[in-house]
């Protein structure tokens, strides 16, 4: 390597430079020092072939800055100087690529899509990783990393570039298929889908189960599962949640077994989804009656309790007393591998004979909706909302009192309290699973029908196009159940909008004499209107358009969540029924009713 100086027009950027691109790059930071001092730190350069011509490998940013240094030199009539150079040998592009990201990482980061690309053309170079991780002092876990965003596909890689998607969301994508990715791409074009990120994607890639290698109790080489490594943590994951379960639940029942034999008086185990209150526990030795509790976790992890006793037994130890634990528990006349075939091959028969039992079918199902399970996760729409003003609303208005009345008839129907909040939840869990099926059985297909009316209803989603689906369908008239008050009347704000409302209810006249009034003033009109108070004309049944089925809006600009997701169903029905037909065909439903007020003065004071 020697040093020269340079004319700008005998240099060139290499493609072998890191910053290397059609556009040129961004210089604003380094400018005014080069157009005060000049460049003062030499460009690494090599000889390209032709006449005393050479390709700058790093030094981009710099040789640009120059480039707009001596534009306006040469625009003013000045000199311009020529560039400091150190001057590699020709020939090795590696240690080019190589000098050019030392360089650029002191002096501007590149972002991980640029090191990727970096990286992945010195590997086709042929360095080693250790080679790369040597040079350039990142540990190889670290340039592995760096690596795996070659398994993605070049858009989410231009999305992380381009910072609309953040770098947890990148490295949990690094885990993902090709399929996955693309599934992913197309819930994050989707502006009413639910997109997971962060560490919800990983979920979302597991199935809803992300099990972590470290929780196996079995020996996970030797049982051959697809395990997937996480390049961006020390964690591997099982690519295949039941198949993990069914060697993990071997395992539990393994080890109780050999707790059993070790002479503890029981061992329980504590399924997933529940778990073990510790502090409603006390220690207690094997020889006073203590009990073994193996807490099962959803994802995986296994904790193994051992000696416990429930409070009110350790204060019978504390006077003396003895716990009866009865006779030691027998050793199960077939083994775990035995039960498991046994359940299997029930399950499969069950299953198979339920497809001629739908009325017992549908029973169980919506026992399982009532009380969950560890394959059901069934919630009620928690109908939230910060404001205070529109929770009132909701919890005085005549639609939920009407559902809560019929709420409270089924929860008597299944004979739980009607104090209690919801009938799905796990509300039912003191009756178990198979209690609440057996209520079901008793009861008509009519009653069963009223449950399933409540349970579907306390767990439809707020906002969904499920609700605009089912309103259509049934013919909601909303008027029925909702009238405009106060928490309503505080939510609206756009001026816009009230002008508009007020040409519903009062006329275009009034509204366009009153287009300049304020906020206050339009609103006060309009509830007016809907009391028939201070002499004008009461208007009944008024609902604004975007509450009515099907909704519409009042302006161009869009934004209203109803709207949108009645289009989301009117797509759904053209893809389902090309021809719309029947009573639920979306050209058959009748336009809104139009509100006809009777005219009033042009100019009405406020």
């Amino acid at each position: 390597m020697k040093l020269d100086f340079i004319d700008l027009g005998k240099l060139s950027i290499s493609k072998a430079n890191m910053r290397y691109a059609k556009k040129a790059p961004d210089v604003a930071d380094i400018l005014p020092t080069v157009r005060k001092r000049g460049v003062l730190m030499p460009l690494l350069v090599r000889p390209n072939g032709g006449p005393d011509t050479f390709e700058i490998v790093a030094g981009a940013r710099r040789f640009t800055a120059a480039q707009i240094v001596a534009a306006d030199c040469a625009a003013s009539g000045g000199e311009v100087n020529p560039l400091p150079c150190a001057i590699l040998e020709a020939g090795d592009d590696a240690d080019a690529i190589e000098a050019s990201l030392i360089e650029n990482i002191a002096r501007l980061a590149p972002d991980e899509v640029t090191r990727w690309e970096t990286f992945t053309r010195l590997v086709k170079e042929g360095r080693e990783i250790k080679d790369i991780s040597a040079t350039f002092g990142i540990p190889e876990q670290g340039v592995k990393r760096i690596l795996a965003l070659g398994n993605l596909l070049p858009r989410i890689r231009d999305l992380y570039r381009k910072e609309e998607i953040n770098a947890a969301t990148v490295r949990h994508l690094t885990l993902a298929s090709k399929n996955q990715q693309k599934a992913w791409l197309v819930l994050h074009d989707d502006p009413d889908a639910y997109c997971p990120t962060g560490h919800q994607l990983k979920e979302w890639l597991f199935g809803g189960a992300s099990i972590k290698v470290e929780h196996a109790l079995f020996d996970v080489e030797a049982s051959g599962l697809a395990i997937i490594a996480d390049l961006f943590g020390e964690d591997r994951y099982f690519a295949d949640a039941d198949a993990f379960w069914k060697e993990q639940d071997a395992a539990i029942a393994a080890r109780r077994e050999d707790y059993l034999d070790e002479g503890w008086s029981d061992v329980v185990i504590v399924p997933a989804g529940e778990y073990f209150p510790r502090y409603e526990f006390a220690k207690a030795p094997k020889r006073k009656g203590g009990r073994i509790y193996i807490d099962v976790r959803e994802n995986g992890e296994i904790t193994f309790y051992e000696g416990y006793v429930t409070a009110k037994e350790a204060k019978r130890l504390e006077r003396g007393e003895v716990i009866d634990t009865g006779p030691k528990a027998p050793r199960p006349e077939v083994t775990s591998t035995m039960q498991t075939y046994i359940d299997l091959h029930r399950h499969a028969a069950v299953r198979a004979a339920l497809t001629g039992h739908p009325k017992v079918a549908l029973r169980l199902m919506v026992a399982h909706a009532i009380t969950g399970s560890h394959l059901w996760k069934v919630q009620p729409e928690p109908q939230t909302c910060r404001n205070e003003a529109v929770r009132e609303s909701v919890e005085t208005c005549k639609g939920e009192t009407e559902f809560d009345m019929k709420r409270r008839a089924v929860l008597d129907l299944l004979g739980f309290s009607a104090e209690e909040p919801t009938v799905t939840g796990g509300n039912g869990e003191g009756y178990g699973l198979a209690g609440v099926f057996l209520r079901l059985l008793d009861l008509p297909d009519r009653a069963v029908m009223e449950v399933i009316a409540i349970v579907i209803g306390e767990t439809l989603a707020s906002g969904s196009a499920a609700v605009e689906a089912v309103g259509i369908e049934v013919g909601v008239d909303i008027a029925k159940y909702w009238q405009a008050d106060d928490a309503f009347f505080e939510c609206l704000r756009d001026k816009d909008v009230l002008t508009c409302i007020v040409a519903e209810v009062a006329g275009e006249g009034v509204a366009t004499a009153n287009s300049l009034e304020k906020t206050k003033t339009l609103k006060q009109i309009v509830r007016d209107h809907l009391d028939g108070a201070n002499g004008r004309t009461k208007v009944e049944n008024w609902v604004p358009k975007w509450m009515v089925f099907p909704p519409s809006a009042y302006t161009a600009r869009g934004g209203i969540g109803t709207v949108a997701a009645h289009a989301h169903v009117q797509a759904a029905r053209a893809d389902h029924d090309p021809e719309p037909s029947g009573p639920g065909a979306v050209v058959a439903l009748p336009a809104p009713a139009k509100v006809e007020p009777k005219p009033e003065p042009e100019r009405e004071a406020a």
